[in-house]
């Protein structure tokens, strides 16, 4: 699972935080965090929508996390 986000951004820190708990409880659940400041693609692509969470190639969240749409695709991978 990737998380799209950005040094200072205390969105993007409480997913993480939140991201962390439901992957403790799953096995093999890693996660990439990727700075959008250090590629200027990323930091036009999401800028305005991070944390942008990502599992399963889909785009599981942006802005707001959805906890609960992140233990269903989880679920179903």
């Amino acid at each position: 699972m990737t998380v799209y986000s950005r040094p200072d951004c205390h969105l993007c820190d409480e997913a993480i935080e939140q991201i962390e708990a439901i992957a403790a409880d799953r096995q093999g659940t890693d996660i990439e965090v990727v700075d959008i400041e250090s590629d200027d693609r990323l930091l036009r692509m999401y800028l305005e929508r991070i944390p942008v969470v990502v599992a399963g190639g889909e785009v599981v969240s942006e802005l707001l996390f959805d906890p609960a749409r992140l233990r269903s695709v989880l679920e179903t991978a």
